[in-house]
């Protein structure tokens, strides 16, 4: 029993305990992968969690000492989805997302745009350089 006289804290510590030892900065940002090429891949998820926890005193008579009339119980649901993942290569930084396609026109639009952009910016400098060498 706890040290306030309430069993249910004992059941919510040891239950919130054991979701610090499974949930730490890695679940959502994990570890870095690197591949022989030198591009760096980090995964970064989405995480859901629920939690319950709960208990009830039982008899009518008051507690005997050394005899517990309580039942508690807790419990915990994580669900966790891969939602992108970093690509790193030198100074270049992208973000790819993993999941359905888009569905209307304007989404698939909103996606191009790092890709048009990536484009657009390697034509100029390629065209500056070009001018630079004449």
């Amino acid at each position: 029993m706890s040290e306030h006289g309430n069993p249910i804290s004992d059941v919510m510590s040891t239950t919130l305990q054991k979701l610090r030892e499974i949930l730490d900065g890695n679940t959502i940002v994990g570890t870095p992968i690197q591949t022989p090429d030198g591009l760096t891949l980090i995964p970064v998820s989405r995480l859901s969690l629920g939690f319950a926890s709960g208990g009830s005193e039982f008899g009518k008579t008051p507690k005997v000492e050394g005899k517990n009339n309580f039942g508690g119980g807790s419990g915990a649901g994580v669900k966790m989805d891969p939602v992108a993942f970093l690509v790193v290569r030198g100074d270049n930084v992208r973000l790819i997302p993993v999941g359905p396609m888009p569905m209307t026109t304007l989404d698939r639009v909103v996606d191009m745009v790092p890709d048009v952009v990536d484009k657009v910016t390697a034509f100029i400098d390629q065209r500056k350089a070009d001018k630079t060498e004449l």
